[in-house]
């Protein structure tokens, strides 16, 4: 495996040394920045860089919160833990014991051990008590349990949808799917509550890293929710293939957040690809997750694709547009959307998250026409 190690080398300068050697004996690749870069503050974009390339990312919380970078407001092992929560990486956190840690690397902290999603989460001393608790993790990886919990519901819930709300590209209606998360037993925010969160709603989509700096996002609010809409790129060719991609958040004052992406799509139209479809669930699950607007230990999730008869039961190839594809109108309307029965702990906007969508893409595909 390639480990990454996230973490300040101030206050942790000892175990910084240490592990590389150490994660090499055990049969593995570190991943450091020391590594990569020559200067002190490695850029941001080399960072989640090496992160990407990693199957494992190991964050030391030590007593200093870092550089702070401009783009994101946050440090670079602040912006990793995003990241890695995004990507669905498995992450294992180290505290260090015996030291006073910073008000930015505290509050940091209490953001980590506060995420109940199972992730993993220890202390340390020292750093031959550190190389013998990541030791004991590194055995154990292969054999971790599901961190997800089901139960059914013990009474319906009620979910804003917007499948009469196609996208529009060109004056081409677009499907969407839509994915929703809501909090059980949550009374909802209040409108104080609401409008702070809205605040910040565009700053939390940047720092998932999901859309680029440079990307203009559009706020709109009103008594009942926050939306934040992203613009979609802009292809080389009018048939050149596309994956899906995000383009709008929506937090409800209920505490609901849905979120809405196009589908993957060329130059013959819209694609539920039965192998794609559940990746890309699995993705918008953790883009949810690492918003950070959900705390409640249980959710429910639902999915639903608007404008479903401009879609098509195919595979989707991104380095080639299809030649041919069933373009014919369906001679019934149908839908595909999804209705929660049962509650499912927070993990699956978390590491659960590719076992949640498998069966939210099954049930929409089973759904369409072409698939039943």
């Amino acid at each position: 495996m390639r480990i990454f190690v996230s973490s300040v080398r101030k206050g942790l300068e000892e175990e910084r040394d240490a592990l590389p050697g150490f994660i090499r004996a055990l049969g593995h690749t570190p991943v450091l920045f020391e590594d990569f870069s020559a200067q002190p503050t490695p850029s941001r974009e080399a960072c989640l860089k090496a992160l990407d390339s990693a199957d494992v990312s190991v964050f030391l919380l030590g007593p200093s919160y870092g550089h702070v970078f401009q783009e994101t407001g946050q440090s670079a092992t602040h912006d990793e833990w995003v990241a890695a929560k995004t990507a669905g990486k498995p992450r294992w956190v180290y505290r260090k014991q015996g030291v006073t840690f910073e008000d930015a690397q505290q509050s940091f902290a209490r953001d980590v051990e506060a995420y109940a999603t199972g992730v993993f989460r220890d202390s340390f001393k020292t750093t031959a008590e550190l190389m013998t608790k990541l030791a004991e993790k590194v055995n154990e990886l292969g054999s971790m349990p599901s961190p997800l919990s089901f139960a059914p519901l013990t009474q319906p819930v009620s979910l804003q949808w917007s499948l009469d709300e196609a996208g529009v590209e060109g004056g081409t209606p677009i499907p969407l799917v839509e994915l929703h998360v809501l909090p059980v037993g949550f009374t909802g925010h209040s409108a104080r509550q609401l409008e702070e969160l809205s605040t910040s709603l565009a700053d939390r989509i940047r720092q998932t890293g999901a859309v680029n700096d440079n990307t203009s996002l559009t706020l709109s609010s009103s008594q009942a929710h926050a939306t934040v809409s992203i613009p979609l790129t802009r292809p080389h060719r009018w048939d050149d293939p596309r994956p899906g991609e995000p383009v709008e958040v929506c937090l409800h004052k209920t505490g609901q957040v849905s979120l809405r992406a196009t589908l993957p799509r060329d130059g013959m139209g819209s694609i539920l690809d039965q192998d794609a479809l559940p990746r890309q669930i699995s993705a918008l699950l953790r883009f949810i997750g690492a918003l950070n607007l959900i705390q409640h230990e249980r959710i429910v999730v639902a999915a639903g694709v608007s404008a479903p008869r401009h879609t098509q039961l195919d595979r989707f190839n991104p380095h080639q547009s299809r030649t041919r594809a069933e373009l014919s109108a369906y001679t019934r309307s149908f839908t595909l959307q999804t209705e929660p029965d049962e509650s499912i702990s927070l993990a699956a906007l978390d590491t659960g998250s590719d076992e949640v969508a498998k069966p939210l893409a099954r049930a929409m595909i089973k759904q369409h026409p072409s698939g039943a």
